[in-house]
């Protein structure tokens, strides 16, 4: 990027440097400064990380520097960006330019609109906890994520981070939990950190970096197949003879159409401040990964909504349809969305980075410690907020975790921690890895290697959670992960406070703490292979598996101890989180029945009549032969009369899938919920194996659906 053509001198069109770019769609610090007298920026400054509310008369001020900004950068609208409990986003456009009462175009934007709207709320999902006609909703901005604008080729809308809330003060949206389940964890931080002496601290945030998994398969294609259409994945197909077994796309070399793409949205999110980090091709044919930039957890669950809105832009554009579902392709590597956090300071200091400081690894151990006791304690709750239609599909499989939650440290911390009840917690320098080779420099080692079976891994100085699917809001994963974190330190805390008051060091009443607290949390360590049967049945009599489903998972939700925590630390009340429940379970619902109506057309329009212009071009073509006495044409007659069997079977099949429909769609959610896995996911996968034996059978040019061997290809 931002090479001149050598000619001309001329920087080549389309080629800005990303330098040059970055962030400039964002109304960030250097916008403010810019645009801001300093006394409205420092008051702006205070609010945006919390310490006081913003002036009324800055808001005005403050408004009307960002409305001459964003028309400047060609925005003729703006727009409170949020995140609704449909883990979309949503947005009201409202127009700078009006007209004055005699008629002059003005244009407008006051601090109280940039303050507050009120959107209509009566058609976003309540769970029935408010009725339709009660429309009236709020939208508040959040300060602590900056406004940005979403081009287009005629303008822009300025977009305004902001949280929805109902009329009574119930919150409508995900970023309203998740900004009080970090404040919730910021203060326990901090009060951890001040037993310890450190008072100069300031503030603690979570880091957030997601990486994001995605397939791309040509446009044209995967249009001609309902399922991709109206589904993001396929509900029927015969696996390809190619498809990841060879492994030789991982980490291959980009094709130039998925590097156009690739390309073009990196620049597109550049000037929206994200950097992307890494880009590069997955497991599966046709599947990639983008791994953004780390950011503090709020401003990445807001990025990450950037990035696919983006990615969905771009692949239009490029004729590509983007897939994010998390089991597009049956038998194949799915799509994850893994989610690599830890916390930072004031200072800038890693607090989950080992050191050989004595001092500061007992700090690092007690952190560490209070989030493996938390999940410990509270894996029902992380399981329960991945608990998708998507997931169920995914998880277990290839390159997902099992949906058991368990935790990996590694050889090194486990003998760190053996080494602490001994009386010595000192985390030796890193090996280095001579290869004998004097044209390479000897490496750094890892303590210990990678287990991509954990569904949470502790690699190095951070954690890694690959449980969240790659359709998914960060938002909900990140509140769990924040709740139980900042439950475990205020755990830890009340334990080390009892010591120091009775006379006890801090270091040496941190040391206490995390033996006892360890031990209790034996059960959630698993170092070995999650994949395995084995620990399949080990898992079950640790007591990890507290269900065996998605509407079992998605239950534990409201388990009595999750409750106690979510309220306890103020990030839901009950009522709150029991919405989000059912939710998430009608969501699920949902999802699967218009898989089982997609299938029952599926069947209709196309598999059944396949297979009768099989049979007659099969039964046509052996009439030809019957005149010359052809004797070998049992087993012809065979074959035409096992696709006669498979036809009625799939008849018999769409009748049972259409009278299902009508028996479940009269069941309360949670009924059918449990019917859908027990009957209507049983039910679907025997269709599709009949299918997907008799898509093989099938002549090429009478099939009717572009087959995986198709899709699976990015040329023209």
């Amino acid at each position: 990027m931002g090479e001149c053509c050598a000619e001309s001198g001329k920087k080549s069109e389309g080629f800005d440097r990303v330098r040059d770019i970055f962030g400039s769609l964002v109304f960030d610090k250097r916008a403010m400064k810019e645009h801001l007298p300093k006394n409205v920026y420092a008051n702006l400054e205070e609010a945006m990380v919390g310490r006081k509310p913003i002036d009324p008369g800055d808001a005005d001020i403050v408004a009307m520097a960002m409305k001459e900004w964003a028309i400047a950068n060609g925005a003729t609208h703006w727009a409170h960006w949020f995140h609704p409990l449909t883990e979309n986003t949503a947005e009201k456009h409202m127009a700078f330019t009006l007209p004055s009462d005699d008629g002059t175009p003005l244009e407008t934007f006051k601090g109280s609109d940039l303050m507050q709207g009120e959107p209509d709320a009566s058609s976003f999902p309540s769970a029935g906890r408010r009725s339709t006609f009660e429309a009236r909703g709020y939208s508040v901005w959040d300060t602590s994520s900056n406004a940005f604008i979403v081009k287009t080729k005629k303008g822009g809308t300025l977009c305004i981070p902001s949280v929805f809330l109902s009329f009574d003060g119930t919150p409508l949206d995900l970023k309203t939990g998740l900004l009080r389940a970090l404040d919730s964890l910021e203060t326990q931080s901090l009060k951890l950190l001040r037993v310890f002496g450190q008072r100069g601290v300031k503030y603690v945030r979570m880091t957030v970096g997601a990486e994001q998994e995605y397939f791309l398969l040509d446009r044209p294609r995967a249009q001609k197949r309902p399922d991709i259409r109206f589904c993001g994945r396929t509900i029927i197909g015969a696996q390809p003879a190619k498809d990841q077994k060879l492994d030789h796309h991982y980490f291959g070399s980009i094709s130039s159409r998925v590097l156009s793409y690739m390309e073009d949205v990196e620049r597109d999110l550049a000037k929206l401040g994200i950097s992307l980090a890494t880009r590069h091709n997955e497991v599966a044919r046709c599947q990639f990964e983008f791994a953004p930039l780390y950011a503090e957890a709020n401003i990445a669950c807001d990025q990450n909504q950037i990035i696919m809105e983006a990615m969905r832009k771009r692949a239009r554009e490029h004729d590509l349809r983007l897939l994010f579902h998390e089991k597009p392709f049956d038998h194949m590597n799915g799509s994850g969305k893994h989610l690599n956090f830890s916390l930072m300071d004031s200072e800038g200091r890693n607090l989950l980075k080992p050191s050989t400081n004595h001092r500061k690894n007992v700090v690092f151990l007690t952190f560490l410690t209070s989030l493996v006791y938390g999940i410990s304690k509270h894996f029902g709750f992380l399981h329960a907020v991945n608990a998708t239609p998507g997931n169920m599909y995914r998880l277990g499989g290839h390159e997902a975790p099992p949906a058991i939650i368990s935790v990996y440290l590694g050889e090194a911390l486990t003998a760190m921690f053996q080494e602490i009840e001994h009386g010595s917690a000192e985390f030796k320098k890193r090996p280095t890895l001579d290869l004998g080779l004097a044209k390479l420099a000897r490496i750094n080692a890892f303590e210990s290697d990678r287990n991509r079976t954990s569904p949470v891994a502790f690699t190095g100085d951070k954690f890694e959670f690959r449980v969240p699917g790659a359709s998914q809001a960060l938002a909900l994963p990140v509140t769990a992960l924040a709740t139980i974190w900042s439950w475990g330190i205020k755990s830890v805390s009340s334990l080390m406070e009892k010591k120091v008051e009775a006379g006890s060091d801090p270091l040496d009443a941190a040391i206490e703490v995390i033996i006892d607290l360890m031990k209790d949390a034996k059960n959630i360590i698993f170092e070995g292979d999650a994949y395995t049967a084995e620990w399949q049945a080990e898992a079950e009599k640790r007591g990890l598996i507290k269900s065996k489903t998605t509407p079992q998972a998605i239950d534990l939700m409201l388990e009595p101890s999750t409750v106690e925590i979510l309220e306890e630390l103020g990030v839901y009340k009950k009522n709150e989180i029991e919405g989000i429940h059912d939710i998430r379970m009608e969501s699920f619902c949902t999802a699967i029945e218009v898989e089982l109506a997609l299938l029952f057309g599926m069947l209709h329009e196309g598999v059944l009549p396949a297979i009768s212009k099989q049979m007659i071009l099969e039964k046509e073509s052996l009439s030809a032969l019957d005149g010359e006495k052809f004797p070998e044409g049992s087993e012809w007659k065979g074959f035409i009369k096992s696709l006669g069997k498979t036809k009625v079977e799939l008849i018999k099949d769409a009748e049972n899938l259409a009278a299902m429909k009508a028996r479940i769609g009269e069941l309360p959610a949670r009924e059918r919920a449990e019917a859908i896995v027990n009957e209507v996911v049983p039910l679907m996968r025997s269709v599709r194996k009949k299918c997907d034996e008799v898509e093989v059978l099938i002549s090429a040019d009478i099939w009717p659906y572009p087959i995986y061997r198709n899709l699976l290809s990015l040329s023209m």
